[in-house]
């Protein structure tokens, strides 16, 4: 240091100085704001998931409705997979496709099916609101996302409210079609955080895709086991729209940007804005279907919509890794989607 610098005065700390010093917040991810736009996409289309499926049920098996829209989406996939030219996944990729396959392919459309055969669907949409939460415990032990403490408050409470709900429409226990329902949340969450997970190595729609095709040899015995019960009533142009949508958007275009949004937002932060589909689907089941508006079902769907605020506002963490690896991994994290392998066509 030169005499001139080390015998200059010292300049009186202004209140600009001291503004400028201040910790400011951190900015999102440039992925991370775009990916929730995804997610919210994926789940507008998924809210109206239940009432086409009441739809369905008016006319057509119940066992049909749920493994028979798995397999009109795996010939819809097939065909888009030839088309395209999509290559056959890496072998690494093929344990958490058969996870997809299991959750989000055939077993969270089957489950359901069943469960709204013997419940409404705003009763139905109330309790899959536990799904973001089951989803996040998911990606903490499998994708490795580390929400912090907020965000595990808010899906707790979350989670609360959807219980409490439950048990009050069903004199204190739980009946046939809740335990029917709370399967279905077990094996989608497996499938969503699988999928997100898979989602940052391949296109979304290749994720999805791939998991119909190989539950199509599961779903096809399941849909003509329906179709051999007992016939329903006839058909109806309603229950055929319904049909199609879970057959075409529910279970294979939703998840176009489903998928992508996990990837790009973060497994566990974007599935909480899957907190508000009970609240959308509530109100789509009353137009659509009838139901009556349920003031206590809206009231926990309200608040349970507004945890999503919080665990937005709540911000992750990495755990266990020091200060030099937390900036290496934020560094890595905020880099732009396209050089982080999260190209999607």
């Amino acid at each position: 240091m030169s005499d001139v610098n080390r015998h200059r005065p010292l300049r009186p700390e202004t209140e600009a100085d001291r503004a400028a010093a201040r910790p400011r917040p951190a900015s999102p991810a440039p992925g991370a704001t775009p990916g929730l736009g995804w997610a919210t996409l994926g789940v507008l289309a998924f809210s109206f998931t239940f009432p086409a499926t009441a739809l369905a049920e008016r006319a057509f098996d119940p066992l049909v409705v749920g493994a028979g829209r798995s397999v009109i989406s795996a010939l819809i996939a097939a065909v888009t997979l030839r088309v395209s030219g999509a290559p056959i996944p890496d072998r690494r990729h093929w344990p958490g496709l058969i996870a997809v396959a299991l959750g989000c392919g055939i077993g969270f459309g089957v489950l359901s099916a069943l469960a709204l055969h013997h419940t409404s669907s705003s009763h139905g949409a109330v309790v899959i609101g536990l799904l973001p939460a089951a989803t996040a415990v998911v990606a903490v032990l499998r994708v490795g996302d580390r929400p912090g403490p907020v965000f595990w408050a808010a899906s707790l409470i979350g989670t609360a409210v959807v219980t409490g709900y439950a048990l009050s429409r069903g004199a204190g226990t739980l009946h046939a079609a809740d335990l029917l329902l709370l399967a279905s949340v077990v094996v989608a969450a497996v499938g969503y955080a699988e999928g997100g997970r898979l989602a940052r190595e391949l296109p979304g729609w290749q994720v999805i895709a791939w998991g119909l095709l190989i539950a199509l040899p599961v779903a096809v015995p399941l849909t003509l086991i329906g179709a051999l019960r007992a016939p329903g009533p006839a058909v109806t142009a309603p229950a055929l729209l319904g049909f199609a949508y879970i057959g075409t958007v529910s279970t294979f275009y939703g998840f176009f940007a489903w998928y992508r949004g996990l990837a790009e937002a973060g497994v566990a932060r974007a599935s909480q804005i899957q907190l508000a589909q009970p609240l959308l689907t509530i109100v789509w089941s009353v137009p659509l279907l009838g139901e009556s508006l349920d003031p206590i079902a809206l009231v926990a769907a309200i608040v349970v919509a507004g945890c999503v605020l919080v665990t937005q506002r709540a911000r992750g963490r990495t755990a266990g890794l020091s200060p030099a690896e937390t900036a290496i991994v934020a560094d890595a994290e905020s880099e732009p989607a396209s050089a982080t392998g999260l190209v999607h066509r």
